[in-house]
């Protein structure tokens, strides 16, 4: 062989290597693992970076055999393979360290060849994957936990694009609505939206993308029954490496039973104030029923047209009294369907009072009224609110056993919200108690079901607004309402 060599093309005299300097060089400066093991299986050079990735010196392994280490068992039909000239690259095995620790390797085995192209020896080339194989392993772990999520959850879960297009629904789809996840793919988001909630849907969007914090909105869609599933749904931003907005996910679940329990618990509290005003209403309606009575028998002996004329009139006022009595009664105890409109808040509370009025004569209870404006809208249901607010009058009302004064006041703040109060002077609450007051079933009255109070905020809370109760000892109780104004 020659003995020395120009290398990088430098004549130089002073840059000329012999074989064995060039092969320490490239051992010194590559960045794997190099052994080369002669042809007994025995190691006979390595280099300083097989012993950063294994731990061991050349002291340890020059001359000792690859046998006296732990290696996987196919290890020596490979080598046996390699001297007979194949050629292996980047096989991916597991060996151990010094220390006793298992590292992730990737090695190619070439045969090591004289000039006259004789194996002498092969070459083994290690590269140390430890940390990528553990990233694969941990990324591969978390997809195979995210699909047993995903496939196991009822919750639903879509991926959508800035543009609204569905790119992944989850297999919860066929189990809770019925519909193969497959079928959504590619559908813009609004087709599963109710109309009259896409406004609020897109400017949910909007708000993700201005704001990156998550979006709460509630959905009603139709199984492939055609049934009413309802949802509550969260919006939340993803962001790709850069931080920079990427896309949606949107997670949905199940809450069909929680509103028709809700519904349940609704017309309950509605039943149980319709049973404790009926006396009141009945009492109500006796009045011009005895005047109805009275003036039928006049009219009967009084052949006088005037007369007639004039009892007729007083009859017609008092059938017209029932008439607004058992309509006002009736609207509060027929279910009504949830519809939100402009309604005149005045005019719900003056509709609210009509109906207790019977029951607050009953118990020698005055009402003191005090608007600071003719007209404030909000956007609701008025039965709701009725049924918010017969809740509260009637609780002060029956806190008032020897008769008092029931004060009601509406302002409107300087930001459009409307504050109603209905304050008593009644028997009031302890202060130790008050906290429990809006718990399911809770209740300070003998004969109550501790369900009013719960539904009053529930309604309150769908409608925007809020609910403050304050009370002392012997000195009344004053209900706070606020909510907003159109």
């Amino acid at each position: 062989m020659i003995k020395s060599f120009p290398i990088l093309g430098i004549d130089n005299e002073s840059e000329l290597y012999n074989p064995d300097e060039l092969i320490d060089l490239f051992l010194k400066c590559t960045a794997d693992a190099i052994t080369i093991v002669d042809m007994e299986n025995r190691f006979i050079r390595i280099n300083e970076m097989y012993t950063k990735i294994y731990g061991y010196t050349e002291e340890d392994v020059i001359g000792r055999r690859f046998e006296e280490f732990a290696n996987p068992k196919s290890i020596g039909d490979l080598i046996e393979s390699v001297k007979k000239g194949k050629v292996i690259t980047n096989l991916v095995t597991q060996r151990f360290h010094k220390d006793g620790s298992v590292l992730d390797i990737s090695v190619s085995y070439s045969p090591f060849r004289n000039i006259s192209g004789e194996i002498i020896a092969i070459i083994a080339v290690f590269r140390d994957v430890t940390v990528q194989k553990r990233l694969e392993r941990e990324l591969t772990k978390t997809r195979e936990l995210y699909k047993l999520i995903t496939e196991n959850t009822t919750d639903l879960i879509v991926v959508v694009t800035k543009d609204l297009k569905v790119i992944y629904a989850s297999p919860s789809f066929r189990k809770v609505v019925g519909i193969h996840p497959d079928e959504l793919v590619g559908r813009n988001v609004k087709d599963f939206v109710e109309s009259e909630k896409i406004n609020e849907y897109i400017d949910a969007v909007n708000q993700v993308i201005s704001t990156g914090e998550p979006q709460l909105l509630k959905n009603r869609i139709k199984s492939i029954n055609q049934e009413d599933i309802y949802t509550d749904f969260i919006v939340s931003p993803i962001f790709n490496t850069k931080r920079e907005f990427d896309s949606f996910v949107v997670v949905g679940r199940n809450v069909t039973d929680r509103v028709k329990n809700e519904a349940t618990i609704r017309n309950l509290d509605r039943l149980s104030i319709i049973g404790q005003l009926a006396a009141g209403v009945a009492h109500e309606i006796r009045n011009p029923l005895t005047a109805l009575k009275g003036f039928s028998k006049l009219m009967q002996d009084n052949p006088n047209l005037d007369k007639r004329e004039d009892y007729l009139s007083i009859i017609m006022t008092e059938l017209n009294r029932i008439d607004m009595i058992v309509n006002e009664f009736m609207s509060l105890a027929k279910p009504q369907a949830v519809k939100y409109e402009r309604n005149n808040i005045i005019t719900i509370i003056d509709s609210t009072i009509q109906v207790l009025h019977p029951q607050a004569m009953l118990h020698n209870v005055e009402f003191e009224l005090n608007y600071t404006v003719n007209q404030i809208d909000v956007f609701s249901n008025a039965q709701q609110l009725k049924q918010v607010f017969v809740n509260f009058i009637k609780n002060a009302i029956e806190s008032m056993s020897l008769g008092g004064k029931i004060k009601i006041n509406i302002s409107l703040t300087e930001n459009s919200r409307v504050i109603v109060s209905i304050t008593d002077e009644g028997v009031g609450i302890e202060k130790e108690r008050l906290r429990f007051l809006g718990t399911p079933f809770y209740t300070t009255k003998d004969k109550g079901i501790g369900l009013g109070l719960t539904v009053s905020n529930k309604i309150i809370q769908e409608h925007n607004g809020s609910m403050v109760i304050e009370s002392k000892k012997e000195e009344g109780t004053k209900v706070t309402v606020e909510l907003p104004c159109t």
